[in-house]
C-alpha cells in the first residue's frame, strides 16, 4: 500500500553484524583471482534527448556511440489513454517548458547491475523502464500531478525517487514492479534529487513555479522554494529550508554538511552550510557580450547557470554557463576559477564521468556535448546527439549490454 508522509520526524536505522568461524585445520584454501570470470565493463554517459524521445550512450573514455534507445515509441498509446485534463497539461507543457515540443526524456536512471534504465517522461507525466541491450519497455507509471522530471535512485537501486513537478510531491517508486509506495511532499516545482554519499539521506530541491510572472511585485506566486532533507529510509521529512530563491542543479559534500548550488538568475554558484543553514560563499561567474543583454524574463526557465558536478574526489567544480554558453573549472575548497572553456549552445546540464577525468556539458541548443578536462581546463571532443540533449548522467554497465 503507497504511504502519504507529512512532516516530520525520523526512525533511527539499525545494523546487524555477523561472524564467520573458519576451521584452523584448513590445509590448503582455494581463493579464485578477483578477476576470474569478471564481466567486462564500460563505462558510459547516458545522454537524454528531449525533443526527440531517445537515449543515445556514449563511451566515457573513447567518446564513440554506441546504441540510441527511444523511449517514446508508446507516445501515441499514451495519449489516447488520456484524461481530457492530462491533454490539457501536456499542450501546456509543451508550449511553455517545451518551447513548441513535447518534453519526452528529462532524466536518465540506471540500475546498479547495469541492465535496466529509467527515465522520466514529462509530456506523458510519468516513467518508464526499459532493458538497455534490447531496449524493450518493462513497466511504465504515471506520477501524481501532470508532470515528472528529475529523478534519483537508491544505492540498492530498489527505489527510485521522481520529482512529481505539479503535485509539489517526490513520489517513490518501486523498480521490481513501477508501483508508487510513497509520496512526500516537497517545495513548490519539486527539482534535483539526491542521496548523500552514505545513502541514508535524501535531499529535494524546489525551483517554484517558473512559468509565474518574473517581477519582484509578484514574487509571492512562484510558491516555496525549500531544500527538503529526507530520511532514505522511512521517507519522514526531517528538515525543510527556505531558500527563497529557485535551487537549480546542487552537490552535497561526503559531509552532509557542504552544499554548492546554483540558484535561479545567478550567474555562479553558492556554498552552503546546511548544519547553520546560511550561505558561507557566494561566486559570481562572468557574462558573455550577449548574455549582458538579456532581461532576466528571456532566461530559459529562470535558469541562468544550470548543470553542476564534480570530480570523483571533490577538488573540482564543473559550472554550466546556460546563457553564456561555457564551462566554469573551479577548484575546492578555494573556490578559484581555472579556466572558462567555450561550449556549444545553451549546456544546460553537467557530469562527470566515473574516472572523474572529464565533464559533459549537453548543449541543448547545438544538439552536441562538450567533453571539458577538469585538470587542463579545454574542451577535449565535441559529440554530435540528438535533438535537444538535455541530462547526461555516467554509469558502468555490463559491456554485453552495448552495442552499435
Amino acid at each position: 500500500m503507497r504511504k502519504r508522509l507529512r512532516r516530520p520526524g525520523a526512525v533511527a536505522t539499525s545494523t546487524a553484524l555477523a561472524t564467520v568461524a573458519v576451521s584452523a585445520m584448513t590445509a590448503t584454501v582455494f581463493t579464485p583471482s578477483p578477476t576470474a570470470h569478471a564481466t567486462p565493463m564500460s563505462d558510459v554517459m547516458f545522454v537524454g534527448n528531449n525533443w526527440d524521445g531517445t537515449v543515445d550512450l556514449v563511451d566515457a573514455r573513447t567518446f564513440e556511440k554506441y546504441q540510441r534507445i527511444d523511449v517514446a515509441a508508446d507516445f501515441d498509446e499514451r495519449v489516447l489513454q488520456m484524461r481530457i485534463d492530462q491533454r490539457i497539461a501536456m499542450a501546456v507543457v509543451r508550449d511553455s517548458a517545451g518551447e513548441g515540443h513535447d518534453q519526452l526524456v528529462d532524466d536518465i536512471m540506471v540500475s546498479p547491475e547495469g541492465h535496466t534504465m529509467y527515465v522520466s517522461r514529462p509530456s506523458l507525466g510519468d516513467v518508464a523502464a526499459y532493458d538497455i541491450a534490447t531496449g524493450e519497455q518493462l513497466w511504465h507509471r504515471r506520477v501524481h500531478g501532470y508532470r515528472s522530471d528529475h529523478m534519483a535512485l537508491s544505492p540498492d537501486g530498489s527505489r527510485l525517487l521522481v520529482s512529481a513537478t505539479t503535485a509539489d510531491v517526490l513520489d517513490v517508486v518501486d523498480t521490481a514492479t513501477g508501483e508508487i509506495v510513497a509520496d512526500v511532499p516537497t517545495g513548490d516545482f519539486p527539482h534535483e534529487n539526491r542521496y548523500s554519499a552514505d545513502g541514508g539521506t535524501i535531499y529535494n530541491a524546489s525551483i517554484g513555479n517558473v512559468i509565474a510572472p518574473d517581477a519582484e511585485i509578484l514574487d509571492g506566486l512562484k510558491g516555496d522554494r525549500e531544500l527538503t532533507i529526507i530520511d532514505a529510509e522511512t521517507y519522514e521529512v526531517e528538515k525543510v529550508i527556505d531558500f527563497g530563491v529557485g535551487i537549480r542543479p546542487f552537490v552535497v559534500l561526503p559531509d552532509n554538511r557542504t552544499m554548492y548550488a546554483q540558484l535561479s538568475f545567478h550567474n555562479g554558484l553558492i556554498e552552503y552550510d546546511l548544519e547553520e543553514q546560511r550561505r558561507t560563499r557566494t561566486v559570481h561567474l562572468p557574462l558573455s557580450e550577449e548574455a549582458e543583454k538579456l532581461k532576466r524574463s528571456d532566461y530559459p526557465l529562470d535558469s541562468a547557470h544550470h548543470g553542476l558536478a564534480m570530480n570523483d574526489d571533490y577538488t573540482k567544480i564543473c559550472d554550466a554557463g546556460t546563457i553564456s554558453d561555457y564551462a566554469a573549472i573551479l577548484s575546492v575548497p578555494a573556490l578559484t576559477v581555472d579556466g572558462i572553456v567555450p561550449t556549444g549552445d545553451k549546456p544546460y546540464w553537467a557530469a562527470s564521468t566515473p574516472d572523474g577525468r572529464y565533464c559533459f556539458l549537453s548543449n541543448s541548443d547545438s544538439d552536441d556535448i562538450s567533453v571539458v578536462s577538469y585538470d587542463n581546463p579545454r574542451e577535449v571532443a565535441r559529440i554530435p546527439v540528438g535533438d535537444h540533449p538535455q541530462r547526461v548522467r555516467a554509469y558502468t554497465v555490463p559491456s554485453e549490454v552495448l552495442h552499435r
